[in-house]
């Protein structure tokens, strides 16, 4: 049932008759200026990169492309307290499935404070669950999108969601998100996380200088760093603040 409906995003990528400068940014970034096709996974792709990679410059023009605001939110909510996006959501091409999602969201861990605010504001919480956001833990914020916000059979965008979360949390967004996939829903998330990144089956896309490419879990830095350091971190700290 879920792949006959999904992916509701199938593929992104510049439009061929687009005029872009790639000496300015976004396209002086390699990854953007060779991105070529990307096309998602029915279920769970996520981007990943060192700072300045260019993960979440894609994936806020992405959001930009299919109608969420710069701050994040659902569709059609409109906040705006900085002009910071580039233009690159003008010159992409998106294909998207035969059947529209019925839910969707694009979070911003750096502008999520604004949305909260945006919502006290409005008074509009029946969706978080009743309570301001700023009434809760930045992470029980975030976890009220997915038990409350995100309602199934949707297209949810994250930027970055570990920031909000431990790491016992993360494990908990892992087993929501596998229920919300279950519900034929789609998740694009750019992220630095190894937990996150350890959901299965799911595509992972590795920005940096080359441009994109597409890597297994274990082969990732984000694995192989973090198995290094818990297996032998006495021995990294020693070397890490080492004055030779």
């Amino acid at each position: 049932m879920k792949f006959a409906v999904k992916p509701y995003l199938q593929t992104v990528s510049i439009r061929p008759d687009a005029v872009i400068d790639e000496a300015h940014y976004p396209y002086n970034i390699p990854a953007v200026r060779d991105l070529g096709t990307i096309a998602f996974h029915p279920d769970v792709t996520f981007l990943i990169g060192e700072n300045g990679a260019g993960k979440s410059t894609l994936l806020e023009a992405i959001a930009l492309a299919l109608g969420f605001s710069r701050e994040g939110g659902t569709r059609g909510f409109n906040l705006s307290t900085a002009q910071s996006e580039s233009s690159l959501h003008e010159v992409l091409k998106l294909v998207r499935g035969f059947r529209q999602p019925r839910d969707g969201y694009f979070l911003r861990a750096e502008s999520f404070y604004n949305v909260a605010t945006f919502m006290d504001q409005t008074g509009y919480l029946d969706g978080y669950g009743g309570k301001s956001l700023h009434a809760r833990s930045h992470g029980e914020a975030f976890m009220t999108l997915l038990t409350h916000k995100f309602r199934g059979k949707g297209l949810y965008l994250l930027d970055e969601p570990e920031a909000a979360l431990s790491p016992n949390r993360q494990l908990s967004a892992l087993r929501l998100i596998r229920e919300l996939v279950a519900d034929t829903s789609q998740f694009i998330i750019a992220t630095h996380s190894p937990i996150l990144l350890a959901y299965p089956g799911a595509k992972i896309l590795q920005f940096d200088g080359s441009g994109i490419t597409e890597v297994a879990y274990e082969d990732t830095e984000h694995y192989a760093i973090t198995r290094d350091f818990l297996n032998h971190y006495p021995r990294r700290l020693e070397q890490l603040f080492s004055d030779d």
